[in-house]
């Protein structure tokens, strides 16, 4: 399929989004067999989330990110998701429904391109899986980077480009051929999941987006491969 053009993107991410929010938990269970917990928890413990600090992901979806952090706060800890699909901010308050925490996270509708809040306001910045998806991708670095406290990490959880020989191209068969397919059958929607696969392919190296993070201001810039590179962690520490 053609990717959507800058201007094109996002509306069409909006909608794309709204019409698979429903499976869009199954979906990455089932393609990720599993480990998509794995990776989130390794995120949260990057991020320097703990107890009594304040945490803000965006592009937070179904919110499992957000309660991943709302977990290594504790009682003490807050934790902002900010989704502009309003059908996924409405399966992450179903899923809050029965956490634990749910009064520690506060869910709202915006904009990753213009977030609203003050410079310096939280201690952590994150966002799982949606930095492929947004319009500029270096706009939103900067806002995380505006919105981080001195010292605090902006860190991104999302698909990689692995370079292991063999693997690396069953990787890519698996996710080209099979991951639609998937989506097609359980998600009513295989267009979405080619879509994952060729924005994966358009995006930037896990080491050419490090290298964004320090043009965006972050120093320590450094990124994570996990299982064999299938995905990244990459982040980045505001200046003090």
């Amino acid at each position: 399929m053609s990717l959507p053009s800058k201007e094109q993107k996002e509306s069409y991410v909006r909608e794309m989004f709204n019409a698979i929010a429903r499976r869009y938990d199954l979906m990455n269970t089932l393609m990720t067999f599993g480990l998509d917990r794995r990776w989130r928890r390794f995120a949260v413990a990057r991020s320097g989330m703990g107890p009594g600090k304040q945490a803000l992901d965006i592009c937070c979806g179904t919110g499992m990110l957000a309660m991943a952090l709302a977990e290594a706060g504790g009682p003490t800890g807050r934790v902002v998701g900010l989704d502009f699909s309003e059908n996924m901010l409405a399966v992450a308050r179903e899923n809050l429904r029965h956490f634990p925490l749910q009064e520690n996270i506060t869910l709202i509708q915006g904009n990753a391109m213009a977030l609203p809040f003050a410079d310096n306001s939280f201690d952590c910045v994150t966002v799982g899986w949606g930095l492929r998806n947004v319009p500029d991708l270096d706009q939103v670095l900067r806002e995380m980077t505006r919105v981080v406290k001195p010292g605090g990490m902006v860190v991104s959880l999302d698909m990689a480009k692995p370079s292991a020989p063999v693997f690396k191209e069953l990787y890519w068969f698996y996710f080209e051929k099979l991951v639609p397919l998937m989506g097609k059958f359980w998600a009513g929607r295989a267009s979405a999941y080619s879509y994952l696969h060729d924005s994966a392919r358009v995006f930037p190296h896990q080491a050419e987006l490090a290298r964004r993070f320090a043009a965006a201001g972050l120093v320590d810039c450094r990124y994570h491969d996990l299982t064999g590179g299938v995905v990244a962690v990459v982040e980045g520490r505001k200046p003090r």
